[in-house]
Formats: structure tokens, sequence, C-alpha cells
């Protein structure tokens, strides 16, 4: 038997792949076929079935398109209702693969069907829980996700969750390995670890929401408090994940059409496309073209266009650095923005040889920033997370997270000078050209964020930890 963690960094999502003598089984797959079907070849090994611990919605899965290319089933938990073929497994339910089994415990509370699947090894011992969203490591899946599916409350949910947990996973042995569909970083649990494999003891001891003495009210309680609103895409990648979608081979080819200038500026002129800038944010400052959005594929990509951009059908052409077609496609899939035009052919540098219209954002250096500034008179925005914000930050700086830019924009004074900021230049440059692209002229961006101004002598609030923040 062999378990390998196929752990994706930019979504923070853990997919599983898992063999025993000639058979195979994947959990929770990415949009992409190829890593799994190369992984299979390798291996010599025969996929058998494709399981899925619950209909996600931070990503698009790719368990359709896998069971097209191998014939292996989908199976979900109990009260999945699928429009493609899928097995809805009962509670208890178990599947051989090899000389190993797959136990269905049923544990909704993150959504209705989610569910956790115990790996039983070749002596009959339980070796491991796929965890999916109800278990993280440090954390729990989120109550609020499913509420309008489910006609529940996010405390009734989490209510429900907290018997799941109690009743499905803690009555497990201390030694059974976790592994979870999420690490930290992802908006699907509000405290996750950078760990991203642990074990049920360690969790007992570790995790707030599975401490012994926790009674109902007090789980419902801490996990519900402190959420924030989940980003605008999740409830479609919900629907691609329960209705299927476009293969992505398909997609592949939409956003590998290479587009001359004059193709490039036609089409987005015809389709009211987005201009989906993804070079790094340096680059992106000192040129682009005019209206891009720029999200740097280097950085958290496909959370951010999700959160920014939410609607999955909006058409988007495509701006990055030569070579990275094919990776900026693949990640938008991921997040289900299938609808691609293409990319411009050349990226920017063919752009400016053309002499077309370019843009630039206003950027300075942390020093600059330090000798211009002045506390208490020129208004300062950090757009970092408030909990990043809450731990230290500029003296008299506003909190306007990223996240929320769609209402904080909209208070916005033209005529008002203002300092923007995130952590180290990534956030903030998405910021800033998404006030450009709205008519913005008034802001000043500063280069490598907070990270470069703490290094200044700038007066700061007095640093407390994060962590302490959370609890």
């Amino acid at each position: 038997m062999q378990i390998e963690q196929i752990y994706t960094g930019c979504l923070a999502q853990g997919a599983y792949y898992i063999t025993s003598n000639g058979e195979a089984l994947i959990i929770d797959p990415l949009r992409e076929t190829k890593p799994y079907l190369d992984r299979l070849e390798r291996d010599g090994v025969k996929l058998k079935y494709i399981f899925e611990t619950h209909f996600h919605a931070d990503f698009v899965s790719g368990h359709v398109d896998l069971s097209k290319e191998t014939g292996a089933p989908i199976v979900y938990g109990p009260n999945a209702t699928c429009e493609f073929e899928c097995i809805s497994a009962k509670d208890g339910q178990e599947f051989e693969i090899g000389n190993i089994k797959i136990k269905v415990l049923h544990t909704p509370g993150h959504t209705m069907e989610s569910s956790t699947y115990l790996l039983i090894d070749e002596n009959g011992k339980d070796h491991a829980i796929f965890s999916g969203d109800t278990l993280f490591i440090g954390d729990v899946g989120r109550p609020d996700l499913a509420q309008k599916a489910a006609s529940m409350t996010q405390e009734q949910l989490a209510g429900i969750l907290f018997q799941s947990l109690r009743n499905k996973i803690m009555t497990l042995a201390d030694d059974v390995i976790v592994y979870p569909a999420h690490g930290a970083g992802s908006a699907c649990g509000k405290n996750m670890s950078k760990e991203t494999v642990s074990t049920i003891g360690e969790q007992k001891i570790k995790n707030y929401a599975l401490r012994a003495d926790m009674t109902e009210t007090e789980f419902i309680q801490e996990v519900t408090d402190g959420l924030l609103p989940p980003p605008a895409y999740f409830g479609m990648n919900v629907a691609m994940n329960k209705k299927g979608y476009d293969s992505f081979e398909h997609v592949l080819d939409l956003g590998m059409r290479a587009l001359s200038v004059i193709e490039f500026e036609t089409a987005a002129e015809e389709t009211g496309a987005l201009l989906l800038d993804t070079r790094k944010n340096g680059e992106f400052a000192k040129g682009f073209i005019p209206q891009s959005i720029n999200i740097g594929i280097d950085g958290d990509f496909a959370p951010w266009v999700g959160a920014l951009i939410a609607d999955v059908q909006q058409p988007i052409l495509i701006i990055c650095e030569v070579g990275k077609e094919e990776e900026t496609v693949t990640r938008l899939s991921r997040v289900g923005f299938d609808n691609l035009i293409g990319h411009l052919a050349g990226g920017y540098d063919s752009w400016q040889k053309a002499g077309k219209e370019i843009d630039v954002v206003n950027r300075i250096t942390a020093e600059q920033f330090a000798t211009e500034v002045k506390i208490g008179q020129s208004k300062v925005i950090d757009i970092r997370k408030e909990t990043e914000y809450s731990a230290e930050h500029v003296e008299d700086a506003y909190n306007k997270p990223l996240a929320l830019i769609n209402d904080w924009i909209k208070d916005v004074d033209t005529n008002e000078h203002f300092y923007l900021h995130c952590a180290g230049g990534y956030r903030s440059m998405i910021a800033a050209s998404i006030l450009e692209a709205r008519g913005f002229r008034n802001f000043t961006e500063i280069e490598g964020g907070f990270n470069a101004i703490a290094k200044t002598s700038l007066p700061k609030t007095d640093f407390i930890c994060q962590s302490k923040i959370l609890k």
C-alpha cells in the first residue's frame, strides 16, 4: 500500500493517490487529469474508484473528466445528488481496492453530504482518514457554506458538525493518521495549520474544536465566531462540481489561442472581456495595457481570481509572461474560469513594441514613503487582512482589506491623495490595478508593502502575535 498526498499550494488543497496490489483510488482530484493518468501509467495500476469528500466550493474537481478517461466510478457520501453518473454511498459502506478497504463515514456539518473516508489496511487495522473539509489540522470546516442548500442556519449545521466529530472521528484510535483536504490559506476554514498531516490523538490535544470538555453550545459559538463572507465564486464552483463541466482539454485549447496585438485589441472591444495580466507586480507597475487587472501567477493566484472576479462566466483575455500560458489557463480552470478567449501572443512586450497606449502605477519605495508621509495628516490605506493589520500597522493607517475592495472603493474620495500598501506588494498591486481601471489616479502604492515599511523608522503600533488575535 502506498499513499501520496498531492498538495497544491495555490489552493492549499490536498488530493490523495493510493495504490494497493495493482489497483488505485484517488480522493478529491484537481481539474487537470494528466498528473493522475501519468501516475497510473507509471505504477502500472488500474484506477478503481474516484472518491469525493463533498461538493467542493473553492475549486472545480477533476472527477468528471477522470471518470470519463478511466472508466472509474465516482463515489460521494450519503445525500449526494449529481447530474452525472455517481455512487451515493451509504454510511458505513466499504469499498475494496487491492488489499485495502475504504469505509464511508458520513460526517455532515460542513455540507450535508460531507463524508470522511477511513482507510483500513491489509491487516484490517484502521490506518488513516481522509477528512475532506470536516476536519483540518488545527481547525474544522466552516458551517456556513451549505446553509441555503440545506435550508438550515450556520448554527444548526455547526451543531451537526459537532455530532459528526464526536461520534465518527473522535471515537477512532489516537494513532489513526489525518489527511485533510486543505491547509493554511484556504477559505474553507479560519485557523488552519500550515501542517498537512497529523493524527487523531494529536488533534484531540491541539485542535480547539476537539476539546474533550467542550459542549455543543461552546463549539457552535467558537466555530461560527469571526467567519468572513465566503468568496462569491464558491456557489458557482459547487454547481460545476454537481452538474459537470467542459473538459479541461477544451478549456486549455481556448486559453492557448495566441492572439496578435490587433486580434487581442479587437477581441477586447467586441467581447467586453476582462484583461487579466498575470505578470509580477513589479513588472506590471512599470507598464501595462490600460484597464487590465494584475493578479500575479506567482502568488495566491486562483483564490484571488475567484474572490475578485467572482463570475466564472466572465470572458477573459490573458496577458502573461511568455511560457506561462498553459500554467495560467490551468490555474484559472481549477476555479472554474473557463470562458477564455485567448492570450496575447508575445505578452506585454508585443503590445509595447506595437506602439500601443500603455499605463503605469505610481509606485515608490518604503524609504521614499517614510520621508514623504506625514503621520496623522496623510491618508494611508492598509489592504491586508484584519488580523494582519491588528497585529501591527503604521500609526493612523486605515484598514481596507483587498477582499472587500468592491465595497470600500465606492467611498474613495477622488480629490484626496492616499498611500496604498499590503504585506509585500502582491495584493496592493491588485488593488492599484482595480483602482486605475475604475478611474482613480490619486494614490501612491508602496513597493515591498509593510514588510519593507517595518524596516523604516516610521511609527508603528506594538506587535501582537496573529495566533493570539485569531483565538
